[in-house]
């Protein structure tokens, strides 16, 4: 049996954070504004995964109003959900993913968001896909103001 889910997170770009995408750090002057480190495709990512199993969604497992996850490595989190998503008899069989910004370019840092996925996952960088996307300078994301991904996991019975 296998179980699809989709996620969707979008955060705003502000001076003074660091910009952390897929557990990577990425150069660039502004990054995320979030409760934690505000890792956009990885909390689509997560909520991807939750949404199979209806569970919810990281809102509900990571208050933004609880102080321990202020700061909080999306990664980290993303190990616990995955440890969820055992418990309940899944592992990852795929996931694919969309980062949706105009700047700054992405490509190079790719492979090391598929494998940080990938390692939090517990599963080969062959079930890892991550693509970026520019939306040719229209709306939120093209502007610059913020950064947006979606993600799709199938989640098959471990």
């Amino acid at each position: 049996m296998i179980r699809i889910g989709h996620g969707y997170d979008v955060h705003r770009l502000v001076c003074g954070r660091k910009l952390i995408i897929g557990g990577a750090e990425i150069p660039y002057e502004k990054g995320l504004l979030g409760h934690s480190d505000a890792d956009v495709l990885v909390h689509a990512i997560m909520d991807s995964m939750l949404g199979a199993l209806a569970l919810g969604d990281i809102g509900k497992l990571f208050p933004d109003n609880d102080p321990e996850y202020s700061g909080a490595d999306s990664i980290h989190l993303l190990e616990r959900v995955n440890e969820i998503v055992a418990e309940n008899g899944y592992e990852v069989g795929n996931i694919d993913s969309t980062v949706i910004c105009q700047r700054p370019r992405l490509a190079e840092y790719i492979n090391d968001m598929r494998k940080n996925i990938a390692d939090a996952c517990k599963c080969d960088i062959s079930r890892i896909s991550v693509k970026a996307t520019t939306e040719e300078r229209l709306g939120f994301t093209g502007s610059g103001e913020g950064i947006a991904a979606h993600a799709v996991s199938i989640l098959q019975r471990s």
